[in-house]
């Protein structure tokens, strides 16, 4: 009987050791993942959009063809996902709703690439933590979403800490398309409009997902094939796809850039809706949060960027009014929160970040 006893006290031990073992091992892949495909991403980025290529010292000036290389890789990737679960290929919402996606997420991209030839990558990277706030605006207006007072202020202080760090550049920083404070202007131009539209995409893909019961490889797919539609429609209007397709066949570093480009931001996908559904929303806040500084950090070592001492306290204090907040929450509460909106809203199966 004793026996009995013990085996039945013991199994649960066991169990419990065996759960955060496997749990451990799903946090390590899940931060592995990110990590590394959204790193190598803002690198590659960087360095497409502002080192030159070739003796001449030519600059890849086309970032809308970045956005139907990105959205066509997605695409098929998506495709083939949707095939191989057996899934229905047929459209869940009406067409125009992911044209409507589409429009406002190539809207998104073209702004994120345009900006690094005006500003650095690091201004860049933290200026999305400023998201919240447009995020907070279109919640309110298309979701009727109520947020607390400390949402707010959380939004306002990082907003204040974005701002020191893009007012308060280190002078020697210079664009490579051009010089004086005109350029740092324009490029801020370009975030705001990254912002706005990158808070109306998310937003809207969260009315979407509640709105109809939709496979998150369904809205992938159908969003990522009308942005290769538009984009490549863009690019023959502006009469850049010849350009572009000329220019990576000259450079072959350039073509291999994008190509590992568009490959890791496919394979980032992945890792952000494993990582939400293994682990929530406040986990992957943290992830981004951690990523995002690595990002600004490798960033500053690699392409040689320097920081002045109040980008330094503006750093600070973005960062830390994140991680304050996601340690100090204890228990995920049913009004929407900020880590939901600091990446985009509160669906825990949404997209959180569109490379």
């Amino acid at each position: 009987m004793a026996e009995t006893t013990s085996a039945s006290v013991s199994s649960p031990t066991a169990g419990d050791s065996n759960w955060r073992e496997n749990k451990l091992w799903k946090g390590t892949f899940a931060v592995a993942g990110i990590m590394l495909t959204l790193v190598t991403y803002g690198v590659l980025q960087e360095k497409i959009m502002r080192v030159p290529y070739g003796v001449n010292k030519d600059y890849f000036k086309y970032s809308l063809f970045l956005v139907f290389c990105n959205r066509i890789t997605t695409s098929a990737v998506s495709a083939g996902a949707l095939l191989a679960s057996k899934k229905a290929l047929d459209p869940v919402a009406p067409i125009y709703k992911y044209c409507l996606v589409s429009v406002s997420n190539i809207l998104t991209t073209s702004c994120q690439y345009e900006a690094l030839k005006y500003v650095s990558f690091p201004v860049q990277t933290l200026a999305k933590c400023a998201k919240m706030i447009p995020v907070m605006v279109w919640g309110t207006a298309i979701m009727q979403k109520r947020y607390r007072e400390t949402d707010y202020l959380l939004a306002f202080v990082v907003t204040l800490g974005c701002s020191v760090f893009i007012l308060y550049p280190a002078g020697t920083d210079i664009s490579p398309y051009g010089r004086g404070r005109e350029n740092t202007v324009w490029g801020v131009l370009l975030m705001l409009g990254y912002l706005g539209c990158d808070g109306f995409t998310s937003t809207f893909q969260d009315k979407m997902f509640k709105g109809y019961n939709m496979e998150i490889h369904n809205q992938i797919f159908y969003t990522t094939l009308s942005s290769c539609i538009l984009s490549l429609t863009g690019l023959i209007i502006q009469g850049h796809l010849l350009p572009a397709v000329e220019f990576v066949y000259i450079h072959k570093d350039c073509f291999f850039d994008i190509a590992l480009l568009s490959t890791v931001a496919t394979a980032s996908q992945f890792f952000i809706s494993y990582t939400i559904r293994t682990f929530g929303a406040l986990t992957f806040a943290t992830i981004m949060t951690t990523r995002q500084l690595v990002s600004i950090l490798l960033s500053c070592v690699w392409f040689a960027h320097p920081l002045s001492w109040q980008q330094w306290i503006g750093a600070v204090i973005v960062f830390g009014a994140i991680y304050a907040k996601s340690f100090l929450r204890k228990a995920p509460e049913k009004t929407t929160s900020v880590e939901h909106v600091q990446n985009g809203n509160g669906n825990s199966n949404n997209l959180k970040e569109n490379p």
